[in-house]
Parts: C-alpha cells; sequence; structure tokens
C-alpha cells in the first residue's frame, strides 16, 4: 500500500494498524493526516508508548494522556478514581482521534487498560476505545514492550513474557484497517534491501552472513577517514565514552547552549529527560554533530551528519558544515528549534535547544528513526529482538555499513511477529481491494461527512481539492501507471528504550 492509499483510509474516519518497514514513511503518513486534521479544527490526540517518541511527535506519552501512569492492573475502584481526575476525563471526553505512535513497545495489558479508560469515561463501553478513531503506528519487528520488576529475568525472558498489543483484547475489539506501507524511501541498494528483509523473514543464511563477515572492520581499518563516521551501540557508556573522548581531543575554546522551558515542571522534566538534544549542549569548532529535528526548508532533516566550521558572530549560532553524498558541501546556521507537548491543541509544556547533538557515536535506540548514508556499528552485545535489525535498517547502502561485530541474536526477529506479519500484509491487501470498489465520489463524501462529524467547521469549498487531492477517474486505488517516487521523509521515531522505566 502506497502512502496515499493509507491516508486516504485514515481520512474515513476507520481505526487503522499503519505499519511497514522502516523506510517506509509510517512517520511521514502520520504527520499528512495530523497536519490535515488540524487544519480543519480537528485536533488528533497524538501520543506514544515512549517519552522520546512523544516529544517528536508533539505529544505526550499514552501513559500521561490516559491517566494510566505506570498502573500494571486495572480495577472499578480505579476507574471511579479517574473520574475525580477533571483534565484527564475533559481529555477523553473531548477527543476524537487517538494516534498511538511505536505501538510494538506497548504491551497487550496496557492497551486493554487503555481501552477501558477510554469506553468508561466516554460512556461508551459497546465501542471499542468509547468510539474514538484509534490509530496504531509502529513496526512489531522492532522494539518490544518490557515486563516490569523482572530483577530475576534475563534481558532475552523480559521480551519473551511481554505479550505484544495484537495479542490484547483491546486489538481484537478495535480490529483495525492494516495498511501496510510497502514504498522504500530509505534503501535503494538491492542487495542491502534484500538482506534486511531475509532478516525480517527469519531467512538469515550463509550466504547473508557471508556479507556481513565482509563489513566487520578490523583494528587498522577503524582509524582514518573511518573514524570520523557515526558509531552505534548498544549501551549509552560506550556512547558517552566515545563523545566525550573526542570532543575532549579537540583544543578549542568550548561553547555552551542551555535549554530554556516553559510549562508544568514535571511535564517539562520529562520533556527534556526525552529530547534527543542535551539540556547543556557543548560544542567546539571541529565537532561533528548530528540534527535532531526536521527543517526541510533550511536543509536538514533528523539525521543529518554536519562539522561545527564556526559561530556566529552576530547570533553565536553554530555554523554546521554538510556534505551530501556528491560532494556538495553547504553551510548552515543552525537556529534553536521547539520541542512540545500539546494537549487538546494547547501547549502545555514547551522546550527550546539548538537542534544538535554530538554525533561520534550515539545509541541504537535513539537512532531509530533516522537515515544514515554511513555507519559503523557495534551489535555483539545486543539484548533482544529487533535491536539489531534496527541498527542495520539505519543505513541507506550495504557500502555504508560498518560492523565492529554482531552476534546470531544481532539478526533475531521475534518469533511471535513472523506469521502476524504475512497475516498484516494479507489483510492490506485486501483493505486495498475493498476501498478500490467505492467510487471517487462516495469516497470523497465519506471524507467530506467524517471531517465535519469531528472538526468545529468543515473544509472551506475552494480549499477542497487540495484536502482530497482526488482525480475524476479515480478514488487513489484503482490501478495507475507506476510514476517517479517523490520525496519522503521516515521522521521522528526515535525512542529512549536503554531505560526501561516508563515515562509519564
Amino acid at each position: 500500500m502506497t502512502q496515499d492509499q493509507a491516508l486516504r483510509i485514515l481520512k474515513t474516519g476507520a481505526s487503522v494498524f499503519l505499519t511497514g518497514e522502516p523506510g517506509s514513511g509510517k512517520s511521514y503518513t502520520i504527520k499528512s493526516y495530523i497536519d490535515y486534521l488540524i487544519q480543519n479544527n480537528a485536533n488528533p490526540s497524538v501520543t506514544a508508548s515512549t517519552g522520546i517518541a512523544s516529544t517528536h511527535i508533539g505529544g505526550m506519552t499514552i501513559h500521561s494522556w490516559s491517566g494510566l501512569g505506570i498502573r500494571s492492573d486495572l480495577t472499578v475502584y480505579d476507574l471511579e478514581a479517574m473520574l475525580e481526575k477533571e483534565y484527564v476525563v475533559k481529555r477523553i471526553s473531548k477527543a476524537k482521534v487517538l494516534i498511538i505512535d511505536e505501538i510494538s513497545m506497548l504491551s497487550a495489558n496496557t492497551l486493554d487498560m487503555l481501552e477501558r479508560v477510554c469506553s468508561y469515561i466516554r460512556h461508551n463501553e459497546s465501542k471499542p476505545f468509547g468510539g474514538l478513531q484509534v490509530i496504531f503506528v509502529g513496526d512489531f519487528f522492532q522494539l518490544p514492550p518490557i515486563v516490569k520488576n523482572s530483577d530475576k529475568l534475563s534481558s532475552l525472558e523480559m521480551f519473551e513474557n511481554s505479550p505484544l498489543a495484537f495479542n490484547g483484547q483491546a486489538w481484537t475489539k478495535t480490529d483495525p484497517v492494516i495498511c501496510y506501507l510497502t514504498e522504500q524511501h530509505r534503501q535503494s541498494d538491492a542487495e542491502f534491501v534484500s538482506i534486511l528483509k531475509n532478516i525480517r523473514e527469519d531467512k538469515v543464511d550463509t550466504k547473508v552472513h557471508d556479507i556481513l563477515q565482509k563489513k566487520i572492520l578490523k583494528n587498522k581499518e577503524t582509524t582514518g577517514t573511518l573514524q570520523k563516521i557515526t558509531k552505534l551501540y548498544s549501551h549509552n557508556i560506550h556512547v558517552d565514552k566515545v563523545n566525550n573522548l573526542e570532543l575532549g581531543l579537540i583544543s578549542d575554546k568550548i561553547k555552551i547552549f542551555e535549554m530554556t522551558k516553559t510549562g508544568r515542571d514535571f511535564i517539562v522534566d520529562n520533556l527534556v529527560k526525552n529530547c534527543l538534544s542535551p539540556y547543556k549542549l557543548e560544542l567546539k569548532k571541529g565537532a561533528k554533530v548530528m540534527c535532531t529535528k526536521n527543517n526541510p526548508e533550511k536543509g536538514f532533516v533528523n539525521g543529518s551528519i554536519g562539522e561545527v566550521v564556526k559561530f556566529s558572530k552576530t547570533t553565536t549560532f553554530p555554523i554546521i558544515k554538510f556534505t551530501s553524498e556528491k560532494g556538495y558541501v553547504r553551510e548552515i546556521e543552525i537556529e534553536p528549534m521547539e520541542w512540545s507537548i500539546d494537549d487538546g491543541g494547547k501547549k502545555v509544556a514547551t522546550i527550546k535547544q539548538i537542534p544538535l547533538r554530538l554525533a561520534w557515536a550515539m545509541t541504537i535506540h535513539k537512532s531509530q528513526g533516522m537515515s544514515l548514508d554511513e555507519a559503523m556499528m557495534d551489535i555483539s552485545s545486543v539484548f533482544e529482538y529487533g535491536q539489531g535489525y534496527v541498527a542495520l535498517s539505519r543505513v541507506r547502502t550495504l557500502a555504508g555499513l560498518h560492523l565492529i561485530g554482531y552476534n546470531d541474536m544481532a539478526l533475531k526477529v521475534h518469533p511471535e511477529v513472523l506469521g502476524k506479519d504475512i497475516e498484516f500484509k494479507q489483510k492490506s491487501i485486501d483493505a486495498e481491494y475493498e476501498f478500490s470498489k467505492i467510487t471517487p465520489t462516495e469516497l470523497y463524501k465519506i471524507h467530506e461527512n467524517y471531517i465535519n462529524s469531528i472538526a468545529t467547521k468543515g473544509i472551506p469549498e475552494k480549499e477542497k481539492s487540495s484536502y482530497f487531492g482526488y482525480k475524476k477517474k479515480t478514488n487513489g486505488f484503482a490501478k495507475k501507471p507506476a510514476k517517479k517516487k517523490t520525496k519522503s521523509y521516515d521522521i521522528d521515531n526515535d525512542i529512549d528504550y536503554e531505560s526501561f522505566d516508563v515515562i509519564y
């Protein structure tokens, strides 16, 4: 399914599971839907399963949004007590569309509790989530949920004992339309795409191992030009060590940029904690940096790698040199940008910082959602399903992949997800077929009726064509000649996964 087809389904008001391989444009698609809703005065409730993921979509954690916090069970008394939380009752009662990003990290139990809360507060227990349009976004091949209070379990057991969201009653009750994005906007290297597909389908054979073995660097190869490549590790301790060492080797004077913040303290504190840019950003001329926000207008996106060449004499902001794959060099002054938490269309917390972080090294989990031209990674110490797959799928080409080491666990995917993925793909094909039966006029009317039912006002007549983008003889699902891919970004899907606490 294409991004446009998925967007047309989302606009009907159907509850959806939006999924696809890394680089397929899940974030781009959901961002397009969020923009569409906001433009039409239908503010969606935007949430995510983790703190970092929530900050990059301008929302809050689902635990905070729902008032669940860190509960592991939900009693009738808990539900009654929630009615006393006016802000939670108001938020859930007025909601029309609920978006949950990184659904793979939300357990079936948490999703079931969330569904009960929404149905109870909205006084509509006959419909899933009390009648909300619910959109699950994510890829179950990536990071799984965590089992809390599991000190006696090994790392792998923690994940094996945590039921995935699609096993819950809430998922079955919702029965979301599956929109499985199949276009690839990150990798174009056929051999590399084949390797990632084999890992995803648990078909790692001798050929795959032979290719990856050739990508393992020898000690002498980790110096020179490769020394400047971004390094990915599974643990923070290695990342901090590399970044601090490299910054210390630069003799230039240090420049410090401190974050500014507004809003309620406990919300702001979580926003700060989960921002990819540090509270206190320390830079020097010559420092290797990575952009942590998207600003296509200025010429950079989340994951763009560059080098500090100087600081502006007028603003003191850093000027970063970026070099394209073709060797084109450009210098851009990076100004502070905002991260915020939005609740019902209102900003309840905001932080402002230069959207940069040191980029000699970073964790695999913080790299999720980024596209890198080149990376050196050590995946020999990965500790859960999907972690190695996330790391490998960050780079665009096989030529840009450099391994310090890897183990068999790095190439393993969750066994339960394998069979479910086949089912998801078939259901997505079925959905495409069913929606292709709807005429353009009928689909147009469905979209218009739904947006009018949830918005404070409908779509202006003069703007309808731009919102729906219909052609006279197609509803967007009919077979059409292949066309050149337009630029798309798979953005802002970052997770603070190395801290196993639930952020709320």
